[in-house]
């Protein structure tokens, strides 16, 4: 007999709060594989499956749209290496793109930690000038008529 799992019972194994199995339900990115006469849902181990590589997924830096479309990769008929691979490699170009401007944050935060410890007139806050000065800096890259969106 094959196991089957509630809703409450499903979200317990795959270490999920029961909102987060409706919230995947509304997207489409799950469905129970039954209903009883009460209308309460049953999912199978295949479910199960499913959940815990939607939530593998998503904590990779998927967007629940990448994990549809790997999702429906997986479940076609035919071998979606190819397709997997160029969202992988999308995936991985943003993953970098962030981390670019995660550097950019930490450069800003260690150079106004290293203010604070300036000597400074009473009322006077080295660190919150030196934020205004980066902000002047960045909005006048941001309006340079030759700088591209995307490019630094």
């Amino acid at each position: 007999m094959e196991t089957t799992y509630t809703i409450g019972r499903l979200a317990e194994a795959a270490a999920v709060p029961v909102s987060t199995v409706r919230y995947y339900e509304h997207r489409g990115l799950l469905e129970p594989d039954r209903r009883t006469h009460a209308r309460y849902r049953i999912y199978t181990a295949e479910g199960l499956k499913r959940l815990r590589f939607i939530k593998s997924a998503q904590s990779s830096g998927f967007t629940l749209k990448d994990i549809r479309l790997l999702l429906d990769l997986r479940d076609g008929a035919a071998d979606p290496c190819g397709e997997v691979r160029a969202v992988v490699a999308n995936r991985l170009a943003h993953v970098g793109t962030q981390l670019r401007e995660l550097r950019r944050v930490e450069r800003v935060l260690r150079e106004t930690l290293a203010w604070c410890d300036e000597p400074r007139a009473r009322g006077c806050c080295p660190a919150i000038e030196g934020l205004e000065t980066a902000a002047s800096r960045v909005t006048r890259r941001e309006k340079s008529p030759t700088r591209r969106k995307g490019s630094r």
